[in-house]
């Protein structure tokens, strides 16, 4: 099923210039291209993101939530893995180097995200004693 939805997402993405609706209406949305670390295989996977403060144009953060489960999303561990992917934003395709943000700092910017969109405070709630939800710096290379 979440197969279908992504499609579906992603479709709906590429066809209005990297904005969707739904759940997802007038968020900053982006296409993750990773590569599986075990099976080789080019996946895509439609994530929201937050724009870096300073640099909004070339530095972003993803967040590992997976709608607060228990574990990490596969592509978590095939990008932390690469550490390197390729990003579709807008009307824009282009290749980011990957990094996990950690402490304090990963702390102030999943607070942000939640600050903006509550569901994340939500799936930070979910998670709690399970798992802290990654997050990760895509920085266009």
């Amino acid at each position: 099923m979440a197969d279908n939805w992504n499609a579906q997402i992603i479709e709906e993405f590429r066809a209005n210039e990297g904005r969707v609706g739904g759940p997802f209406e007038g968020a900053p949305m982006l296409l993750v291209h990773h590569r599986g670390r075990r099976s080789g295989r080019e996946s895509v996977a439609p994530t929201m993101y937050l724009p870096d403060e300073q640099n909004p144009a070339d530095l972003i953060y993803v967040f590992a939530s997976k709608a607060g489960a228990p574990t990490n999303p596969d592509w978590y561990y095939n990008l932390t893995a690469a550490g390197q992917a390729t990003v579709e934003r807008g009307t824009e395709t282009y290749p980011v180097t990957v990094t996990e943000v950690s402490g304090a700092e990963r702390d102030r910017i999943y607070a942000e995200q939640a600050r903006r969109y509550p569901g994340f405070g939500e799936y930070e709630e979910k998670a709690r004693g399970i798992r802290t939800i990654p997050v990760l710096a895509l920085r266009r290379a």
